[in-house]
């Protein structure tokens, strides 16, 4: 299926779409098979190419596209676009170029909106960089130009669906047992932990694998930039994410802004996912008065 029938399809499927404010993914798919019939009474199709032009058409309107196909696979940790040159995706740590890339700027540009659309935030020439989550939490970060030079970059990072254990990282060997009997007994004391490494190397993962080891009848507030840990079996839990500026750079709430207005919410544990600037002095003046 060459790339130009598809464009018309979708576009004879987005004029079926108009007239209905909301409709549900059944109605979508009813059309497509209507859509489809139509088609293949002019050129005749092949079974599975019809169910595959069903799928990539569904998901260009409801999901993400061709992206949908690497969201849907469990092995692949990372997703990375470079433009219309190539996807490349992270699978059991290694670095691959899928088959499959993006025709056009014009389309990648929509799948970008469509991201940020769903957060309530807002990507262009204006705004050029953005980061974003899906609906199951992967992060996303999104560039477009003038700032990307070979079209919009958008970069997925996916987290396990379940939350992992310590006991996990233990028989992994990712830490010894007596190094997670230290770190219970930190956690437990109220001591401050800092995380640090590089990217992709676990901080939000094994932050999430300590918040286990935090008392169930605490109050915890977490702050991140994008809402990703996974904190589980607390019930007086308050999570908070920052905002970013409009396109008139106004109305930013800032990790600093919400580290203030956390300690105003008699916290007893306040998680913070990354520090990068300013905030590192709140954090520090916060630590100096529970002392």
């Amino acid at each position: 299926m060459n790339e130009e029938k598809f464009r018309t399809l979708r576009e004879r499927l987005l004029e079926s779409l108009e007239e209905y404010r909301e409709i549900g993914d059944q109605e979508i798919y009813q059309r497509i098979d209507e859509l489809l019939l139509d088609d293949s009474m002019e050129h005749y199709m092949r079974l599975a190419e019809r169910y595959a032009l069903r799928k990539e058409l569904f998901n260009s309107i409801r999901r993400l596209d061709i992206l949908q196909e690497l969201l849907e696979d469990d092995t692949i940790t990372e997703i990375m676009v470079n433009g219309t040159d190539g996807i490349f995706i992270e699978r059991y740590g290694r670095l691959t170029r899928w088959e499959k890339c993006f025709g056009s700027a014009e389309k990648l540009q929509d799948i970008a909106q469509q991201i940020v659309g769903r957060c309530n935030r807002i990507v262009n020439e204006a705004v050029p960089i953005v980061d974003a989550r899906l609906e199951h939490g992967e992060r996303v970060n999104i560039v477009m130009s003038p700032v990307a030079l070979n079209g919009p970059v958008i970069t997925i990072r996916r987290f396990p669906n379940r939350a992992i254990r310590m006991e996990q990282l233990v028989n992994w060997g990712s830490i010894s047992a007596e190094v997670a009997t230290l770190l219970r007994s930190l956690v437990c004391a109220r001591y401050n932990i800092f995380i640090s490494g590089g990217t992709g190397s676990g901080k939000t993962t094994f932050l999430n694998t300590l918040s286990d080891f935090i008392p169930k009848d605490e109050r915890i507030i977490t702050i991140e930039d994008n809402a990703e840990l996974q904190i589980q079996g607390v019930t007086n839990l308050v999570r908070l994410e920052a905002r970013n500026a409009n396109t008139e750079g106004k109305l930013a709430i800032t990790i600093r802004d919400l580290i203030r207005a956390s300690l105003r919410m008699r916290p007893d544990r306040i998680l913070i996912g990354e520090i990068r600037g300013a905030e590192a002095i709140d954090l520090l003046q916060a630590f100096i008065c529970t002392i």
